[in-house]
């Protein structure tokens, strides 16, 4: 049986290939495609509405438990591209 996780945009939960793994890195919140780098994850939906969803509310911060400003800028071209 396969993990199970929450995307933090819209929040379903999907199996574990279904969603990507997200950790922050120097303030700036980049994928995790192989799921192993160290450090508080957070899995979203690789969708551009799923980012959007989760940027609206403020999820990044709280999902990696954070109160400075977070760059999201990359992982949104990856998404749109």
């Amino acid at each position: 049986m396969e993990a199970v996780r929450t995307c933090v945009g819209c929040r379903s939960r999907s199996n574990r290939s279904a969603l990507m793994r997200l950790v922050v890195r120097e303030s700036h919140v980049v994928p995790d495609d192989r799921a192993a780098l160290p450090g508080r994850g957070a899995w979203l939906h690789p969708d551009i509405e799923c980012f959007r969803l989760a940027e609206k509310k403020r999820a990044f911060a709280r999902a990696f438990r954070v109160r400075t400003a977070l760059d999201t800028n990359s992982l949104e071209n990856r998404l749109n591209g």
